[in-house]
């Protein structure tokens, strides 16, 4: 298996490492393109031909040891995949590691923010999505990729970004103090402060590639036109990690394609920028 960023093996063990990258290629809830299930392995492959060195923060955060966990492989149910996330990022914060989770479609989340309720209480999540993802109930299963909100909004409150797609029955889940719509932020810079306000100290970050707009990330399972662009969204979460206190976060719903790895690199490279973020705070 690869190893995140294929970095030298003394700062890969688990031991050694400060933060523990968890793969969960599940995709048996996705209604559109199927693929995710490839997006962990994508993700890890395109990691190896990463820089080490973050321009931004002046610093190499894979000296802090970053640890490759065994994928989950749990797939009967998304019912026992989220059992089984659950119960390996639960070990992984009891072991003092800070959880990266790579899916894989966007149920995957929803065991790992289970397990940081626990050991975070208050916590907040913040979504990055072009979904609202607060269906109730979809295709028979309340653990649907389309159900990930609903079930998160019943443990920690949230603050939802870049949302330009939803179905009329999920309004009246809906709080728009807490919504900010990707037609509202794309011209201006200004909800930035008001998002980051809206979360509490503790932080976990949900970020489903869609909230990207197409041009820039075009393999995800349901493209949305008017999405967010790189400069936009670095930026919010530089805000974010330097006001807050991130705790954990996941990537999820990256569809690969073999004509264009482009989108394989920005997702392994916005992991790496994010722990630099973090991690730069530590020195």
């Amino acid at each position: 298996m690869i190893h995140f960023g294929d970095i030298p093996r003394k700062y890969a063990t688990e031991s050694s490492s400060a933060i523990a990258v968890l793969p969960v290629p599940y995709d048996e809830t996705s209604t559109w393109i199927k693929g995710a299930n490839k997006g962990p392995e994508a993700i890890l492959e395109a990691s190896a031909n990463l820089e080490l060195y973050d321009i931004q923060t002046g610093t190499e955060v894979y000296l802090r040891g970053i640890y490759t966990a065994d994928p989950v492989t749990e797939k009967r149910s998304p019912e026992k995949m989220v059992s089984e996330v659950y119960k390996k990022v639960n070990a992984l914060l009891e072991n003092k590691k800070f959880p990266v989770i790579i899916g894989g479609e966007h149920s995957v989340s929803i065991g790992s923010i289970q397990a940081f309720t626990e050991h975070f209480p208050g916590l907040s999540v913040l979504q990055l999505d072009a979904h609202s993802d607060l269906r109730n109930e979809y295709n028979g299963s309340r653990f649907n990729h389309a159900c990930v909100m609903a079930r998160v909004k019943e443990i920690a409150s949230a603050v939802q970004v870049g949302i330009r797609a939803t179905d009329s029955g999920e309004l009246s889940y809906m709080d728009p103090d807490r919504v900010f719509f990707a037609h509202q932020i794309y011209y201006n810079n200004q909800w930035m402060d008001k998002a980051v306000d809206l979360l509490s100290e503790h932080v976990y970050v949900t970020i489903d590639l869609d909230v990207f707009d197409p041009s820039v990330m075009p393999s995800t399972g349901t493209p949305e036109p008017g999405g967010l662009n790189w400069y936009q969204l670095l930026p919010f979460l530089e805000k974010l990690v330097t006001r807050k206190k991130l705790v954990g976060f996941d990537v999820v719903e990256l569809c690969p394609s073999s004509l264009n790895k482009a989108p394989d690199f920005l997702a392994a490279k916005l992991i790496y920028r994010l722990l630099s973020m973090q991690f730069s705070k530590k020195r």
